[in-house]
């Protein structure tokens, strides 16, 4: 009932019965009740009585129905009041786990202060933001499905809130949990933390499979004298994925340099829009060289970037930001027409290759893009070469093979990158057709020191030959290396030994003077090795 008193109808309820009351006090204060009792006395005559006595019934009904209808609100009010709570249950909460939300961890309320039962003095409490990851769970959607996968979400869930201190257990979404310790000693948390990861780790049976995930976890302490509760579960979020870039079942405690980390990165990401819009990443060319004849076969262009402020920026970390960001088609583009343009000025059977990321596989128009950039650039489809990574074909191979046909059906060459890296090599020989494939570095940098390794390249340049594609060794950067490849037939080398990467503006003198290749060591003509 007091519920109802506080809403608006409860309000004029009361102010009703107060008015009532006020009123009845003013009758009998001035005697009303006489003067109404001598008023029907004098008028029965003409049925006062009975209109008085009908006013009595009308009053008396309609306080009953007064009544009823504010016992059908009181309900109505509870009835709304459930439903609004949940309703709010509904939006704090994981649908999937019942776990509290994100929403609901930005409204938790924890007690700054506790009791000591010791000495009765109170205590600041300590509280530990945990950030736990699930790595692999991609996998168990692919084998188990969607399904199998909500089943493994809920069992690790329980896991985590089976363990102690973990007070407060929250899905972020995905699979990312946040758990609030309350009251962890700061000396535990790393114990806590590996606790989490042999929960999360144990073998899960769905559907007969025994599934097994790992977990990244990052920890911080929450200084609640000083900040909110979600600034913790950032510190805690950043301390999660640095260890998830160190190998999977890894924690680590928040470190400062991880915030210097992120933000280097957010001025880099920065730094790289800006730099794309201005066109200031160029290519470079590394010569491609035909070890049977000594001549220059053509040029793989690779992306170069100078900041503004004269910092060399590695293509491994710019690239992969722009992967990211989604701005690896712009930039992608954009290199590719200025490769175009430089390479008309070569000579016609020089082919410029070029990388395709990744990312980039994931786009269904790639193809299109690709021989659009060539039709306004006039560079023909023949002369280009697309470099592809093993890697970037597993995703969706029906899509990567359609790609990799309407690239082929314009006349584009195709190369298969870091051969013997990446998944099923052999496999994606026999699905796609490849018309060249490139021995990794890796390989070269310690053949004829590794019995193993010089066999596994000596394998890959017989497949080459058996299939019909051209095999480029990379990485030659000695003699020794060189020598090696040609008795055993390798087509196309590549190398500081034949030239380093270099600006559009050498490719020309270093094409007509041939300065870099030591044409004496290479032969015109070599005859297979048997």
């Amino acid at each position: 009932m007091p519920v109802f008193f506080q809403s608006r109808a409860g309000r004029q309820c009361l102010s009703i019965l107060a008015l009532g009351v006020t009123l009845w006090i003013i009758g009998i204060t001035l005697d009303l009740g006489n003067w109404l009792a001598a008023f029907v006395s004098a008028f029965r005559d003409y049925g006062a009585d009975k209109l008085a006595f009908a006013l009595v019934i009308g009053g008396a009904m309609s306080f009953v129905y007064s009544a009823l209808r504010i016992v059908d609100l009181r309900r109505e009010m509870e009835v709304r009041v459930s439903a609004q709570a949940k309703a709010d249950w509904t939006a704090t909460h994981d649908h999937l786990t019942k776990l509290p939300n994100r929403y609901a961890f930005e409204r938790k309320v924890i007690p700054r202060w506790t009791t000591s039962e010791d000495d009765g003095e109170s205590h600041m409490t300590d509280v530990t933001i945990f950030s736990v990851d699930l790595d692999g769970f991609k996998k168990v959607n692919d084998l188990v499905g969607h399904s199998g996968g909500d089943a493994l979400l809920i069992e690790v869930a329980k896991r985590i809130c089976a363990i102690g201190h973990a007070d407060c257990v929250y899905r972020f979404g995905g699979d990312e949990f946040v758990i609030v310790a309350v009251g962890l000693p700061a000396r535990q948390a790393d114990r806590f933390a590996r606790l989490l990861i042999q929960a999360v780790t144990r073998p899960i049976h769905i559907d007969g499979f025994a599934m097994e995930v790992g977990a990244s976890v990052g920890y911080d302490g929450w200084a609640q004298d000083r900040e909110p509760l979600e600034a913790a579960a950032q510190r805690a979020d950043l301390a999660m994925y640095e260890a998830k870039s160190r190998g999977p079942n890894r924690h680590m405690l928040f470190e400062p340099a991880m915030q210097d980390k992120v933000t280097k990165r957010a001025s880099l990401e920065t730094k790289l829009r800006a730099a794309i819009q201005k066109k200031a990443i160029r290519p470079f060319y590394q010569p491609l060289v035909n070890l049977k004849t000594g001549d220059v076969c053509g040029f793989e262009a690779l992306a170069r970037w100078t900041s503004e402020d004269g910092e060399t920026i590695p293509p491994v970390v710019f690239i992969g930001i722009a992967e990211e960001t989604g701005m690896i088609t712009a930039l992608f583009e954009d290199l590719l027409a200025r490769a175009c343009r430089d390479a008309l000025d070569w000579d016609e059977n020089i082919v410029l290759s070029f990388n395709l990321s990744p990312v980039q596989m994931e786009d269904r128009l790639l193809a299109s893009r690709i021989l659009r950039v060539l039709a306004a650039n006039d560079l023909p489809a023949a002369r280009l070469e697309i470099e592809i990574t093993e890697n970037a074909l597993i995703k969706d191979p029906d899509a990567a093979a359609l790609i990799l046909d309407e690239l082929h059906a314009a006349g584009v060459k195709i190369a298969l990158d870091d051969f013997g890296t990446g998944y099923s090599s052999l496999a994606q020989l026999a699905r796609y057709r490849f018309d060249k494939i490139k021995i990794d570095r890796s390989f070269i940098a310690t053949y004829g020191e590794d019995e193993r390794q010089e066999k596994i390249v000596r394998a890959m340049l017989a497949l080459g030959r058996s299939l019909n594609i051209q095999t480029t060794a990379e990485g030659i950067e000695d003699y020794r290396q060189l020598n090696h490849l040609l008795q055993l037939g390798c087509d196309i080398g590549q190398g500081y030994l034949f030239g380093k990467p270099m600006p559009s503006g050498e490719v020309l003198s270093f094409i007509n003077e041939g300065r870099d290749i030591d044409r004496a060591r290479l032969p015109v003509t070599l005859a297979l090795p048997h």
